[in-house]
């Protein structure tokens, strides 16, 4: 078949066509923001929100395969693109009655315990309600793709600015670095090799008794499994548009700036057609810049700086500076969205079809974690940052980070690529970060947030979208005892969706500080284990001829 014809597929019922080399999502969203499956637990309305392949918006079944990431699949001629969760469809889905039957949640851990004689019903029903879908049916390809192996001098993690520049720097000085990034596409840098469309799902601390003592596991889309051995690695993930706490929140239509941004690509007809832009940062700027007209108004929980204001006049957009968003209107996709001035300001909505989050980006930050380096909490935007040494050495000895997941603002991408391959080279020996961390002080955004607390509520607050968890469940965990983030995790299941706790752990964080009047690092932070995101166990099987038992824990 010629590079250039179209791909046909099927998606339920209908007949779609895809232009080569875009993703399913991009297919599906030509004719608005696409409602692909439902939530786990009540079956509530989802759409796509992250666009990079973290969040549970955008789950289909692909030939007969579960869980396929709609903005992470190429699609090819003759896919059979069905629901994953939704019967009959997500459009109109039946089991969607639980979302009525249980407005203030379902206790999973007491309930359904009574009878005794009737629990196997119980268990029965439960599994059809909640859940990612069925196993892979028999139509699906067994896989077969033997794993990669890579044994390189250094691992660059992001081919981002600030990754790139890292790369180019260190082949201009005779050594071999490995640039893995997760994207579809990306621009080469000559001498360095590439790997697209590749995620790092697990890096353990390093074994120093070795030659390359770092060893990545990670997985080539669709289901590769990779391995990386290294002497330095530099971790140049990035960061992402964070989740905003508010009513309805989860429905189609919210969605972050990376995916506004991507959906009206040039030459792409955008979904969006009526937007609040929530953020009076770069980022909305950023978003004025690609969305223009289609932008409605500009929202920012605090004020708005004078980038956004030129914008917006030049466009005639209103502001609304200091501004609390309360709720989200509207079942299948947003319809307007309703807000009340900060300090006791009047209440009014704004009639939009989305909601573009803009306000913070928040760190990729967790391969630190896993590798055991210390990190620190910043109030604003509220997340951890590995802590840093000028050169972007981390307390890992041949860790690195640069990039704005080091806490490295957009002028200081190249910067920071460059200092850090200067450290790898020796041209630049920092001792080591302080073991001793920075004072906790408040932000803007816990200030933000202790007033939005106070308001009364309507609607379902999602404090996690990926597994359904209400912000009503959240403090009623908090009544009855349970506190830190940990413990708060295991009794109610926030944060261990297939998001890894990515969108709903910053805000979580910040909650259960205000929740129980003590500072985010004393409520600690769940356990970082691998892999960083959903990863197809046959990917993982395929690696175990690399390794010799106990090789990795």
């Amino acid at each position: 078949m010629d590079s250039g014809a179209a791909r046909r597929f099927r998606h339920g019922r209908l007949r779609r066509e895809a232009v080569p080399g875009d993703s399913l999502l991009d297919a599906l969203a030509r004719r608005g923001f696409p409602n692909v499956v439902r939530s786990v637990r009540y079956h509530r309305p989802r759409g796509p929100f992250c666009g990079t392949g973290d969040c549970t918006g955008c789950l289909v079944r692909v030939n007969g395969r579960p869980n396929v990431r709609a903005c992470r699949h190429l699609v090819a001629d003759g896919d059979r693109v069905d629901p994953g969760n939704a019967w009959p469809t997500p459009g109109f889905d039946l089991l969607g009655v639980v979302d009525f039957l249980f407005p203030s949640g379902i206790d999973t851990l007491r309930g359904f315990r009574r009878p005794v004689w009737a629990q196997g019903l119980y268990h029965r029903v439960n599994r059809r309600l909640a859940g990612y879908g069925a196993p892979p049916g028999p139509e699906a390809a067994a896989p077969d793709a033997p794993p990669r192996t890579f044994d390189v001098d250094v691992a660059i993690v992001g081919g981002g600015p600030a990754g790139a520049t890292a790369a180019a720097r260190l082949v201009g000085r005779g050594l071999r670095p490995l640039l893995i990034d997760r994207r579809l596409e990306l621009p080469p840098v000559p001498g360095a090799e590439t790997l697209l469309r590749t995620t790092v799902t697990f890096l353990p601390p390093p074994d120093p008794r070795i030659p390359h003592p770092f060893t990545l596991l990670a997985f080539e889309e669709p289901e590769r499994g990779v391995v990386v051995r290294c002497r330095a690695v530099v971790v140049a993930t990035g960061s992402f548009d964070a989740q905003l706490l508010f009513g309805g929140n989860d429905r189609p239509g919210i969605v972050s700036a990376e995916l506004a941004l991507q959906m009206a690509r040039p030459g792409r007809s955008s979904p969006v057609r009526r937007a609040v832009v929530v953020g009076g940062g770069a980022r909305s700027a950023e978003v004025l810049d690609r969305l223009g007209p289609a932008v409605c108004a500009v929202v920012a929980p605090s004020d708005i700086g004078p980038d956004v204001t030129r914008r917006a006049s030049d466009l005639g957009i209103p502001l609304y500076p200091r501004s609390l968003v309360l709720r989200a209107e509207g079942r299948s996709r947003v319809r307007s969205v309703h807000l009340r001035g900060r300090g006791g300001g009047p209440h009014f909505s704004i009639p939009c079809d989305s909601v573009v989050l803009a306000h913070r980006r928040v760190p990729q930050g967790q391969l630190f974690f896993q590798a055991g380096a210390a990190l620190a909490w910043r109030p604003d935007p509220g997340a951890y940052f590995p802590r840093l040494t000028s050169g972007g050495t981390t307390t890992v000895a041949g860790l690195l980070a640069a990039g704005s997941v080091g806490g490295f603002g957009p002028d200081e991408a190249v910067p920071s690529g460059e200092r850090a391959a200067e450290s790898i080279l020796g041209a630049a020996a920092p001792a080591p970060p302080s073991a001793d961390p920075p004072p906790v002080v408040s932000g803007a955004l816990e200030g933000y947030y202790r007033e939005l607390l106070r308001e009364p509520r309507r609607g379902r607050w999602i404090a996690c979208a990926c597994e359904d968890i209400l912000l009503d469940e959240v403090e009623r965990a908090r009544d009855r005892g349970y506190s830190g983030i940990e413990v708060v995790k295991r009794y109610t299941g926030l944060g261990s969706g297939l998001c890894q706790g990515r969108y709903c752990l910053p805000d979580a964080l910040l909650l259960l500080s205000i929740l129980e009047e003590r500072p985010p690092t004393e409520v600690g932070y769940i356990t970082q284990r691998p892999p960083a995101i959903p990863t197809p166990l046959a990917a993982l099987a395929a690696l175990s001829d690399e390794f010799p038992p106990g090789a990795i824990e």
